[in-house]
């Protein structure tokens, strides 16, 4: 499997995560979406988001659909009318301050990964019908999480 023309390594030990939280803290200069593993240590990591994605997740995470179609519950209903699952949702890399997500997703005409913003890609996750796991590269919670 491949992300635009860059195979996938098979050696990346990923950890399943759940979506905590989303934090609003006026002091803070955005929101932030707390993910928590689901086992082992059940080590805390905060992603910052944008303003309207942060009020995107919280809509999501409590099931309440937003006053209209958010980017995530447009995507979900394009890929159910695609025939498009959703198999997994990855925070794949944290570079130089930014995280990185992909979409990995069953198609029709076969697996596709496809690289998204974590806030998109996770408020996706909440949307679908379907139980994709949330998975965390095992790496970034090492090197960021004390």
């Amino acid at each position: 499997m491949t992300i635009a023309g860059v195979p996938l390594d098979p050696t990346v030990e990923f950890r399943i995560i759940v979506v905590e939280d989303v934090l609003f803290d006026l002091r803070a200069a955005s929101p932030q979406v707390v993910l928590r593993e689901a086992e082992g240590a059940q080590r805390r990591i905060a992603i910052p988001v944008g303003l309207s994605e942060g009020q995107s997740l919280h809509l999501a995470m409590r099931g309440e659909p937003s006053k209209r179609p958010s980017s995530a519950e447009l995507t979900v209903l394009l890929l159910q009318e695609l025939r498009a699952d959703l198999v997994a949702v990855r925070i794949a890399r944290y570079d130089a301050g930014v995280f990185f997500a992909e979409l990995d997703l069953m198609t029709p005409q076969g697996q596709r990964v496809f690289d998204c913003r974590p806030s998109d890609a996770i408020a996706i996750a909440l949307r679908s019908s379907t139980a994709a796991p949330l998975l965390i590269d095992a790496k970034i919670l090492d090197d960021l999480v004390a």
